[in-house]
């Protein structure tokens, strides 16, 4: 059986046609999956019970399943949640003041083997589709409202996965969210974080020029940056620059660089230079992340003092500098922590 999420539109019109259906049934059953999230065709009320019964029997209609809910002290809730064929992903909906977000992912398990992040330890096991990356944010909708009392204000692509290596379900995702029979969610309040994939980036300033795009970046260094992050073998930091000038050039968005501090591993005075060097060819604005220590990596977080004057050297130089302080460390949600841990039974 076909799986009913996986047509467009313009597919249920001719799939209408084709079973001498009025065309408005494909708007009204296409509003039913992504508007009103249904979870069964049955239903579907307003379509005729025959039309429900064709598409019973022609398509299934897989639902994520939360398989377990952990809260953290800060508020943050973290959700595993299993997919059709078993392969299990995490997503986090993380509330501040007024505002809440969810940080969603885009791959069961992460193929870059980054040097500091939990994910890498699973390796890769499959693409999410638009759906499956859909239906995490319908969830943390759902949730931000029952637990904050307040609709779902921001998404982030920061879970796990490289969302610019499934660039097609991240791009069919987004037009979900953002259109009108969908969540009409504003595009300016969704952020892309990659780790640095240079044909992506290029794309999303063609395909999807409304969206934020932020760079996991860790180290202005190519050597170092190289053996954190195995990405910058392909791609170096020169076309990296490249690749985020052209971003710039074409959408004039300003580009957040993500760039965790580990204890005298990037977070020296030469790094800081580094850092203000890579960033001069466009505006941006610097995510300072402390970094979250998990089993799987020896790292661990700057000490006070060090951060201090890191970001000293970067506001004197006129950067915009934010310091993200971790929620949901406790439950293992904080960034760079996802890999299906579960809580001890």
């Amino acid at each position: 059986m076909e799986n009913i999420y996986e047509l467009t539109l313009e597919d249920w019109k001719q799939w209408m046609r084709d079973h001498e259906q009025p065309a408005y049934r494909a708007t009204q059953l296409y509003e039913w999956l992504w508007k009103r999230d249904a979870k069964e065709i049955s239903g579907m009320q307003n379509l005729p019970l025959p039309l429900r019964e064709m598409l019973e029997r022609e398509f299934r209609m897989p639902q994520i399943k939360v398989v377990e809910r952990q809260e953290s002290a800060d508020g943050s809730v973290k959700y595993a949640l299993r997919l059709e064929d078993g392969q299990q992903v995490e997503s986090v909906l993380i509330p501040s003041r007024e505002r809440s977000t969810v940080c969603i992912s885009s791959q069961a398990g992460c193929p870059l083997g980054c040097r500091f992040c939990a994910t890498a330890h699973l390796g890769f096991k499959r693409h999410l589709t638009a759906y499956e990356m859909y239906a995490q944010v319908a969830l943390a909708r759902s949730e931000s409202m029952q637990l904050y009392g307040h609709a779902l204000s921001n998404i982030v692509w920061m879970g796990m996965g490289e969302p610019l290596l499934n660039f097609d379900a991240v791009k069919s995702a987004v037009g979900r969210v953002t259109a009108a029979d969908g969540m009409a969610m504003s595009p300016s309040r969704i952020t892309v974080s990659t780790s640095g994939i240079c044909p992506g980036i290029r794309r999303m300033a063609k395909e999807m020029p409304s969206v934020n795009l932020a760079v996991s970046l860790h180290s202005a260094d190519d050597l170092q940056r190289r053996e954190l992050m195995p990405v910058g073998k392909k791609y170096l930091l020169t076309d990296l620059s490249d690749a985020l000038s052209a971003y710039h050039e074409s959408t004039g968005n300003r580009i957040t660089i993500e760039y965790m501090l580990m204890d005298k591993v990037n977070d020296t005075m030469r790094h800081a230079e580094l850092l203000l060097k890579f960033c001069r060819r466009f505006p941006v604005k610097v995510n300072i992340i402390e970094y979250n220590p998990h089993p799987y990596a020896p790292y661990r977080p700057s000490a006070a003092g060090r951060e201090a004057a890191f970001v000293r050297m970067l506001e004197d130089k006129n950067l915009i500098v934010n310091i993200r302080r971790s929620k949901g460390r406790d439950i293992a949600a904080a960034c760079g922590q996802l890999v299906n841990l579960r809580r001890p039974q």
